[in-house]
């Protein structure tokens, strides 16, 4: 078996890393006290901030106002770790997550069962993800929904199938099913979805079996982690335009070199500084965009309820009265408004927890 060499990234890519890694020192540098971490002010908050829908900044360097929940339970998914109340995005993800789950078993998965989407205001989190801060991300698990209702205990306590051998880093084929193929093929063939990451192992055996279509496995992108689950991410929506989009995938299926590289000992050797603060223990609100201060202080909903998606064309139920819960600047560059004021994440409607990615080895 030859070895393969690491891919060359670009200098855009070594560049944005160098980059990513002065900001990560900067913000090592601050004084300890100087300010209250982010992930503590955005981890208290229980409920959305009742304005208009929009994410604020990228993935992992964020926030989003105008969230709504998905509901705890769904004939098509049930949502995993409900302690940890990340089941909150915007309404543009969360209607994702609905409809994957009910095409999902159209095509024959039994249901979804829903792990970590974001914080209800977003930011930086206590434990976990570095992304998932401005409600366009979410991890959905490969185990399918059991065929009897989970008890509250049973959801914190569950765990997810683990699908990939940790020593050859390949998927246990025992395990997997061309349902998990076909799982992953209807997320991905939603226009609304730019990134699927899966374990390396999972993206190969995607290279290895799927024949005919192969133009989805574009999205999906092998990363530490997501052996037991996979990270559904969308892009930036209409009306957000301080949100900043992430590069785009390659137009190949990636089958090639860049997953070679997986498969050597290079991504697996510990990490020298495994004691490291991650960015998110560090962050304040200095270092997040402006306009997650307004998130941050803004008004909530009524409650969790009056704020969670029941589906149709308005994405959640009233709150409040909209003259209480003044909206956040959302203007273009132009000056135009970016999202107008009747388009809010909390017009009336009738009606009609989760496992964390791991990280890179340490030692």
């Amino acid at each position: 078996m030859k070895t393969a060499t690491r891919p060359s990234f670009g200098r855009k890519s070594l560049l944005a890393t160098a980059l990513g890694l002065f900001a990560l020192a900067g913000l090592a540098g601050q004084p300890a006290a100087a300010e209250e971490r982010a992930k503590v002010l955005f981890g208290a908050k229980k409920l959305p901030a009742a304005t208009s829908s929009q994410s604020i900044g990228f993935y992992s360097k964020g926030c989003f106002a105008g969230g709504v929940a998905i509901p705890m339970d769904g004939p098509t998914w049930e949502v995993m770790r409900p302690s940890r109340n990340r089941r909150w995005g915007h309404p543009a993800m969360i209607a994702v997550i609905e409809k994957l789950s009910r095409d999902a078993a159209a095509d024959g998965w039994p249901g979804l069962l829903i792990g970590d989407i974001s914080q209800p205001r977003g930011g930086p989190m206590m434990t976990g993800h570095a992304s998932h801060q401005i409600g366009l991300d979410a991890d959905i698990w490969l185990t399918p929904m059991p065929s009897s209702p989970l008890s509250a205990a049973q959801r914190e306590t569950k765990s997810a199938t683990l699908m990939v051998d940790e020593k050859t880093h390949l998927v246990k084929d025992t395990l997997w099913t061309p349902a998990h193929t076909r799982l992953l093929k209807r997320a991905a063939s939603y226009p609304e979805v730019e990134r699927i990451l899966v374990n390396p192992g999972i993206k190969k055996k995607l290279c290895d079996t799927v024949k005919g279509d192969r133009d989805w496995l574009r999205k999906i992108r092998p990363f530490w982690g997501h052996d037991y689950h996979f990270h559904m991410r969308i892009g930036c929506q209409p009306g957000s335009p301080n949100c900043k989009a992430q590069e785009a995938t390659p137009p190949d299926d990636g089958c090639g070199k860049p997953l070679a590289w997986w498969f050597t000992e290079e991504p697996w050797r510990p990490n020298k500084n495994p004691d490291a603060p991650k960015a998110r223990d560090l962050m304040t609100m200095a270092n997040l965009p402006k306009e997650c201060r307004a998130v941050l202080d803004a008004p909530g909903p009524a409650s969790a309820e009056a704020a969670t998606y029941h589906g149709g064309s308005v994405p959640v139920a009233a709150a409040m009265p909209e003259p209480e819960a003044p909206s956040l600047p959302a203007t273009t560059a132009n000056g135009a408004a970016g999202l107008p004021s009747s388009v809010n994440a909390f017009t009336a409607t009738p009606e009609i927890g989760i496992p964390l990615p791991r990280p890179r080895p340490g030692n």
